[in-house]
């Protein structure tokens, strides 16, 4: 499998279709900016290693 970068910018706009869902010009910018910072974000949770034996906990008590 080829390794492509995420175009946050063509991701938006096939989704919008995909949805239906239009997005206003005046507010792509943004938009477009939020899913780089989620790409950010979820690059960083997932490069977070866990081991093998770890299991979710059933209930969370903080």
């Amino acid at each position: 499998m080829e390794d492509k970068a995420f175009d946050a910018g063509l991701y938006v706009d096939q989704v919008s279709l995909l949805l239906d869902l239009p997005i206003k010009s005046e507010y792509r910018d943004g938009v477009v900016a939020n899913f780089e910072r989620i790409m950010a974000i979820a690059n960083l949770v997932n490069s977070f290693p866990l081991p093998e034996d770890i299991e979710a906990a059933p209930v969370f008590e903080p």
